[in-house]
């Protein structure tokens, strides 16, 4: 029974946290004896380290080699085991052991776990340092869901309880004493090593054994100690917990008192996982690239065809330049006698000009999962910019005469489009009905702005062509679309070029200048994304090239290293 209500009561308390992208808000610091805060981020993950809610999250740093014995081996056989065993997506789970040709790779237990804690680690670690708005989120399950119901069932199952206990004559404390206990172990938690003034007051307050011993002669102060914790709280938790602290001094029903104070409790533990992630930013960021590439080389050494992708990567950027070269030596007076020189750093580049036009559904080279959202969206938006470009230029060449005198033109079409492009990658996006919306309200802009200077407005004609030239942007092959196409990856290409820290852009190239703000902005981006990676993966980029660009030269170096082994 005793048991029963022990696991009645975590599963009361329970919640999830989830990994989200918001700013982190300001978090008071922990009070030391002198109420001052140390910055020093290792301390402060040593005081969070107890923190039962955010340990996961701060787990893959402090984990060290599996210590749980040896297993039965695991055949790896289908995605779905995979899958279950990684939590962090269908992407990453696939990692470690793909499908191949060959037979399924055998490994035990333990090589299993040290693989997702490297691959763990390795993103958690990318992220934190990169995205500055990267935090954790207190989520709950949704009230109607079946999880939220049954959540809501427990929790008023115990409280209920909890509640007929102390309504007892003579009251039964066995249950608010161990609350008080967790209380006791959270608040603590939050301290930093040197707060022992504060740590030695609240061991002395919430002392169990004391409290226990007063109970038993019916002379617990329950309201007094509840009281006590939530004044604590108000000493260690963020500016943004003040009004739950106020709303907490306000509630008179002892059951409801404590339930809420282990809501805001939750919080509170949220806020110093989120602190301790803004604490841990400069220093990650600082020793990032080490870091990763030490990480994934041990990924390699536990699996070695976890670079399969990349090299798949790597060699059709290889082919699509052999094949741009031979396109160019079979143009009349071209010398196609001499063989073909390829550059290394051109065709790193060309494949990372393919992650432009990715097809996303399909699983992007090892080396670039770390940063597949942020390429995406990149994506995403480029091909905003695009459609956005290609009506400026069709809107330009058809009636740029009557738009001639309409300096503000550009921005307004990026105000109606953008809205309307929104979501323009999702499967069941109508491109189509989105550009004859924006066609009808380029007319409308143009039509009123002619009305307003007292000239003739456009013609039935001259609409119904303009707004099909738009509305045919859609179609795989049309020139305009090509066009600006080619000058984005012509723009992007020579962004990539320049050296990594040379601050000025290339030159925008014709078409363009309608979007020149917003497409620098996005190129500043994908070029640090880009370097970034030539800096971690730059090592193993080198080795692929050497094996596809030079195999005889790798072959030679193989056999010399086999040889003096």
């Amino acid at each position: 029974m005793c048991a029963a209500r022990r696991a009645l009561r975590e599963a009361a308390r329970g919640s999830g946290l989830v990994y989200c992208v918001n700013k982190v808000k300001g978090i008071r610091m922990p009070l030391s004896d002198d109420h001052n805060s140390d910055s020093d981020s290792s301390r402060l993950s040593e005081s969070t380290a107890s923190s039962s809610d955010s340990e996961y999250s701060r787990q893959s740093f402090n984990s060290d080699s599996s210590s749980k014995p040896s297993s039965p081996a695991l055949h790896l056989l289908c995605v779905e085991h995979q899958q279950q065993l990684y939590p962090w997506g269908s992407s990453c789970a696939l990692l470690p052991f793909r499908k191949s040709a060959s037979p399924p790779k055998v490994i035990t237990f333990d090589e299993l776990m040290a693989a997702t804690r490297n691959l763990s680690n390795w993103t958690l670690a990318h992220e934190i340092a990169v995205n500055a708005n990267f935090c954790i989120k207190h989520e709950d399950y949704p009230q109607n869901s079946f999880a939220g119901t049954v959540k809501q069932i427990v929790h008023k199952a115990f409280w209920d309880h909890l509640e007929s206990e102390l309504n007892e004559d003579p009251p039964e404390y066995k249950h608010a004493i161990k609350l008080f206990e967790e209380i006791k172990e959270i608040l603590l938690s939050f301290l930093t090593p040197g707060a022992n003034r504060i740590h030695n007051q609240i061991c002395e307050v919430l002392d169990t054994d004391l409290i226990r011993q007063q109970a038993e002669h019916n002379a617990v102060d329950i309201p007094g100690l509840a009281n006590y914790v939530i004044n604590t709280m108000g000493k260690l938790c963020a500016p943004i917990r003040d009004n739950d602290i106020k709303q907490l001094k306000a509630t008179d029903n002892i059951v409801e008192l404590l339930r809420q104070i282990f809501r805001v409790l939750d919080l509170m533990k949220v806020d110093m996982a989120n602190y301790t992630i803004k604490s841990l930013r400069p220093y990650l960021w600082h020793n990032l690239v080490d870091y990763e590439r030490t990480k994934f080389q041990e990924i390699l050494e536990e699996t070695p065809s976890a670079l399969n992708l990349t090299t798949e990567w790597i060699k059709e950027s290889i082919e699509d330049e052999l094949s741009s070269i031979s396109d160019e030596s079979s143009s009349p007076g071209a010398d196609g006698s001499s063989k073909p020189i390829i550059s290394p750093t051109l065709v790193l580049n060309n494949g990372y000009l393919k992650l432009l036009q990715w097809d996303y559904c399909k699983t992007i080279p090892e080396t670039l999962i770390t940063d597949e959202v942020r390429l995406q969206e990149l994506r995403e938006k480029l091909n905003q910019l695009k459609v956005i470009a290609c009506v400026s230029l069709i809107t330009n060449n058809m009636v740029g005469a009557a738009i001639v005198d309409m300096p503000d033109f550009p921005d307004q079409l990026k105000r109606i489009s953008l809205p309307l492009l929104e979501g323009m990658n999702k499967k069941n996006f109508d491109l189509k009905e989105a550009l004859n919306a924006i066609g009808i309200q380029i007319c409308s802009i143009v039509n009123k702005s002619l009305s307003e200077r007292g000239l003739p407005t456009l013609t039935e004609e001259m609409q119904s062509n303009l707004m099909g030239q738009i509305a045919h942007i859609v179609e795989k092959n049309n020139p305009v679309s090509s066009l600006i196409d080619k000058r984005i990856q012509l723009f992007m290409r020579s962004l990539l070029a320049l050296p990594s820290f040379q601050k000025c852009m290339p030159a925008m190239p014709g078409g363009l200048s309608v979007i020149q703000t917003e497409i620098e902005f996005l190129g500043s981006q994908y070029a640090s994304i880009v370097n970034f990676n030539k800096k971690v993966y730059g090592p193993f980029y080198a080795n692929i090239l050497r094996k596809l660009l030079f195999p005889e030269a790798a072959m030679e170096k193989t056999e010399a290293e086999t040889s003096s082994n």
